[in-house]
């Protein structure tokens, strides 16, 4: 069993990029799915897609490179099992000055950071792409 589900999602993917390949399989889970949308909608995966077995189903991602470089050049989990990371709507952290996304856990669902601080509200830093 995992402690951490969400910073294994972000390792293998980091892994997959280091290692150039083209996609990564990594087992679902309803937070993950909502992170794999939120990369897609940004442009950070090239595509995904859900696969059903007969346990918890698996995302298989299609990594984005662009002259062999990759779209992902960072990934950062930000709240930990033991040490939880909350901020407010006001003090959403901006990632690069606004060229990374921070994912946030919100009331209203997973959200990237300029989305939250549009609808105004707050939660748990989960992760910063950039």
């Amino acid at each position: 069993m995992l402690t951490d589900p969400i910073a294994d999602y972000l390792t293998r993917i980091r892994n997959a990029i280091l290692r150039k390949y083209q996609t990564v399989e990594i087992p679902a889970s309803n937070m993950k799915k909502a992170i794999t949308k939120i990369l897609k909608e940004e442009g950070y995966i090239e595509d995904y897609e859900f696969i059903e077995d007969n346990k918890q189903g698996i995302i298989k991602i299609t990594l984005k490179y662009e002259d062999g470089v990759p779209a992902i050049s960072g990934l950062e989990r930000i709240s930990k099992p033991g040490l939880r990371q909350y901020s407010s709507a006001e003090k959403l952290p901006k990632v690069l000055n606004g060229l990374g996304i921070a994912i946030i856990s919100t009331s209203k669902g997973i959200m990237t950071d300029s989305k939250a601080r549009a609808e105004n509200v707050g939660g748990e830093v989960l992760c910063y792409i950039w």
